[in-house]
């Protein structure tokens, strides 16, 4: 949950770098809230009818845009951990290149410092 914590603290900071376990540990409780969200609005379809469940799934939409920019700059400095550019994320766009993200999301960061920081791994981690 710290690590989760951290990323919203860094709400919009693209600069410096990010371990593997900040970036999947925030995509995990992500996708968990947002998975609790859908099983919300199905609960809650039988007992409130289709309000109900549109007035979760808002919620849940609200939630997903309010962690937009926390997701975007968390997998910049992800890229920067491996000594890549943020620009990378554009490979997004293009037919397989969401597999090649996933490929640098999973290597591990350089352990020495690079042109966007020294390594986190290094770095004292304050409670």
């Amino acid at each position: 949950m710290y690590e989760y914590m951290a990323v919203l603290q860094k709400f919009a900071d693209f600069n410096g770098r990010s371990r593997r376990r900040e970036y999947w540990m925030f995509m995990l409780v992500n996708c968990g809230i947002l998975f609790a969200f859908g099983i919300l609005a199905m609960l809650v379809a039988p007992l409130a009818g289709s309000k109900g469940s549109v007035a979760v799934l808002l919620l849940g939409a609200a939630y997903l845009l309010a962690t937009v920019i926390p997701f975007f700059a968390v997998r910049v400095r992800r890229l920067h951990d491996t000594g890549k550019s943020g620009w990378w994320m554009l490979l997004g766009f293009v037919p397989v290149g969401g597999l090649v993200l996933l490929v640098f999301m999973l290597q591990d960061g350089d352990a020495h410092p690079n042109e966007y920081g020294s390594s986190p791994k290094l770095t004292p981690v304050s409670a």
